[in-house]
């Protein structure tokens, strides 16, 4: 019985490769190939795809293309503030039809974020009020701030001109800035926050460590 089942087996599968093209007594092979002409089932070597010379990851990234990433702003002094301007008048009107359904109404709190004027000084007590006036120690922090994020459904959709206007009619409603001042790259770094010395330089050991590569203590 035993002999007999494996003649039975032999038969299909003398059959099968029959079937594939190929012959096993032929010393050719199976004449099944992949794509790239590699026999199927064959054990020996076989043609390897030569790989290139270089990884062709993408294509080479231009300054041009990093422009529009690159926009940070160094804000201690305003280093990488764009060109444009934008006045207390120019921002009221841009807050009115990009602002005011989250922020509410001369920038006091709306349905989504509290209130954005007041607070100055508060720093000092126990009550603190978040804003821009009274927390930034720095102007240009108010305009990095609003072109990364804002709208929030729509960040970095507004143009510098009216992200300039906003930060000076934000500026103004906490009384920072005079009601016909216009915020460029020059005049903002200039406008005296409040709380400028209102922080305190981190210096424990850990945050100015100096990497050790030799002779390391």
């Amino acid at each position: 019985m035993r002999s007999a089942r494996f003649s039975v087996f032999a038969a299909v599968a003398l059959t099968a490769c029959a079937q594939m093209g190929g012959s096993t007594s032929s010393g050719g092979g199976m004449a099944a190939k992949t794509a790239e002409g590699i026999p199927l089932g064959a054990t020996g070597p076989h043609p390897v795809r030569a790989l290139p010379d270089k990884p062709r990851f993408g294509q080479p990234v231009s300054e041009s293309d990093l422009a529009a990433w690159n926009i940070d702003v160094r804000t201690t002094d305003g280093q990488g503030l764009p060109a444009g301007q934008g006045s207390v008048a120019e921002g009221q009107k841009v807050y009115a039809a990009k602002c005011v359904a989250c922020h509410g109404a001369d920038a006091k709190g709306g349905a989504v974020y509290g209130t954005m004027v007041g607070g100055v000084g508060s720093f000092t007590t126990n009550a603190r009020v978040l804003t821009p006036g009274s927390m930034y120690p720095y102007a240009p922090i108010l305009f990095d701030y609003i072109r990364r994020s804002m709208p929030m459904d729509r960040p970095q959709t507004l143009t510098a001109n009216e992200v300039y206007a906003v930060s000076a009619y934000i500026l103004n409603l906490n009384g920072l800035v005079p009601a016909d001042a216009v915020m460029d790259a020059q005049s903002m770094p200039k406008v005296q926050m409040p709380n400028r010395n209102g922080f305190l330089m981190d210096d424990r050991p850990d945050a100015k460590a100096v990497r050790c590569m030799t002779d390391c203590k």
